[in-house]
């Protein structure tokens, strides 16, 4: 298994699909998520780009602990992406991720070519009834079914729940806590880099409304909303999702003075 270790603290486990690819695309994944949340769209492009996509620490098969600051977890990326010595690249982030992506973006455009922003938002408040039951050392039971679609697949519900099952909820609270916290409202002006924002249709957590804000203020954006799909749209609804990303990226590498 490939492991990096940025600034020495943990160890990072990635997936680098084709080293020799011509654009990296780094996937970044949401609250106590995985890289495997992004596995289908990796698929889609891993013969078109350079696909990457990593374990936050804590997360999945990295080590280390949950962070309760985005701004912790966006310095994890930039040590990563450091550390892979990657040419320019885009830079995807669903949910937390898509946070982390918007700060990354804010304040190290350097070598990005874009940013792709999925289920996401420029605040994003949590309810505190949910937080607290995640910091109680519970897994709220509803919570596969705030994630997807009235009309999800049952193979998919049953999926989401064993996966919940076996994630810890300390790191749920780290992580809603991050998100909690997190609020770029006013800032997003200073974003240069070009965006695409994909909402989805019945996302509960972070509604089309969210994708709206951030197109409204992004200065070079693209905004799409995935039809009958909820919250974790990359798997309920994996190509649009996929084909999203995959237009936006042919039309938009080669076109993007990135910062030497």
């Amino acid at each position: 298994m490939p492991y990096l270790q940025p600034g020495k603290r943990h160890a990072i486990y990635y997936r680098d699909i084709n080293p020799g690819g011509k654009t990296p695309v780094v996937f970044c994944h949401g609250s106590g998520g995985n890289h495997r949340h992004w596995n289908l769209q990796v698929k889609r492009l891993e013969n078109s780009t350079r696909p990457v996509s990593l374990d936050l620490p804590g997360h999945g098969n990295s080590t280390g602990n949950p962070m309760e600051k985005i701004e912790d977890y966006r310095e994890v990326i930039r040590e990563f992406v450091n550390e892979l010595s990657l040419p320019p690249f885009f830079l995807a982030g669903h949910s937390m991720g898509g946070a982390i992506a918007l700060d990354y973006a804010r304040l190290y455009p350097g070598k990005l070519l874009g940013i792709i922003l999925a289920g996401t938002g420029a605040r994003l408040r949590v309810d505190p009834a949910l937080l607290e039951t995640f910091r109680q050392g519970e897994i709220n039971p509803e919570l596969t079914g705030l994630l997807y679609s009235r009309n999800a697949p049952s193979s998919l519900l049953e999926q989401s729940k064993k996966e919940l099952e076996q994630t810890p909820p300390h790191l749920f609270a780290a992580d809603f806590t991050a998100c909690d916290n997190f609020d770029l409202m006013h800032e997003l002006r200073q974003i240069e880099v070009p965006a695409l924002i994909i909402s989805a249709e019945e996302d509960q957590f972070t509604p089309v409304k969210y994708g709206k804000y951030l197109h409204e203020n992004l200065k070079h954006s693209q905004f799409t909303v995935i039809p009958g799909a909820g919250h974790m749209m990359m798997l309920e609804k994996f190509e649009e999702v996929s084909r999203a990303i995959e237009q936006f990226i042919s039309g938009t590498a080669g076109h993007v003075n990135y910062q030497q």
